[in-house]
């Protein structure tokens, strides 16, 4: 069972490397990186390139690790009891499964995303070490054992928003998604936008290349936002020589979908400004 680049998705060797190193080891895999690098996207493009079905769990930040392995529904039951309702005498009607049972009880392998695990509380990934160990748990509430019937692969997402446990990144096989460099980024463009010109996919990547590198910018653009723009520059049938006509403004065309902060475009507009200045 071996991962690699699918039709619409970009994945560097060391990236298909730690996939396939962490279903080989049978360990989670936790993916970092700057948002909109396709952490997500990933787990969905290995569930289809290895044509197994998806489960996706979205961590939000009153997510508990509780609500990954079931929830019991007290409040419901005690309504029907009120109501007189003969579902109250079988608790397991108001058992609630949540996204690891439903891996650990599919009838195929299936890849289990834990998306943006670093926006729950700090005690979030701890509460989840020894399911994701030994592939079971106990519901008190019915007496039994959940146990996994095959292992899912387990993908884990992180922005870097919030340190997670050392008892759980030892659990995990880690992988940090770099941002990419000209070439790749060539790549994934071509998957996305397959008839752009040279001239101007060049021209636009070095633009682009060029406002992520600058001094002080509070929120680099992201791989998935410089998609966007292409996808913009296309539609108004600009060219390479539109692009380098910028006039007396630093901002590149469009440049509401790279820049999303004020901050952002102050710096950009200080620097024409001082530009102009020493013109």
């Amino acid at each position: 069972m071996q991962f690699t680049s699918t039709d619409s998705y970009v994945a560097t060797q060391d990236l298909t490397v730690a996939v396939n190193a962490a279903i080989a080891l049978e360990r989670p895999l936790l993916v970092k990186g700057e948002p909109g690098t396709g952490k997500t996207e990933l787990a969905r493009q290995v569930a289809a390139a290895l044509d197994l079905p998806m489960i996706e769990w979205h961590v939000k930040s009153t997510t508990r690790a509780q609500q990954g392995l079931y929830e019991y529904d007290a409040v419901s039951r005690l309504r029907d009891s009120q109501l007189g309702d003969a579902r109250v005498h079988d608790v397991a009607n108001y058992i609630r499964p949540g996204k690891l049972w439903e891996a650990f009880v599919a009838d195929t392998r299936t890849v289990l995303l834990i998306d943006e695990i670093d926006k729950a509380d700090i005690e979030f990934p701890n509460d989840l070490l020894q399911e994701l160990d030994r592939m079971e748990f106990h519901v008190y509430e019915t007496g039994q054992t959940i146990r996994a019937r095959q292992r899912p692969i387990v993908i884990i997402t992180s922005n870097n928003e919030k340190e997670l446990p050392d008892a759980f990144l030892r659990r995990c096989f880690f992988h940090y998604i770099r941002f990419p460099d000209m070439e790749t980024l060539k790549r994934i463009v071509a998957v996305h936008h397959p008839g752009i010109k040279d001239a101007l996919l060049t021209t636009a990547l070095t633009q682009f290349l060029e406002l992520r590198d600058q001094p002080g910018l509070k929120k680099k653009p992201s791989t998935s936002e410089v998609l966007d723009w292409l996808k913009l520059l296309l539609a108004e049938d600009l060219t390479a020589e539109d692009l380098r006509q910028k006039g007396t403004s630093a901002l590149p065309r469009l440049h509401g979908a790279l820049l999303k902060t004020e901050q952002d475009v102050h710096l950009f507009e200080r620097l024409a400004f001082m530009a102009r200045g020493r013109g």
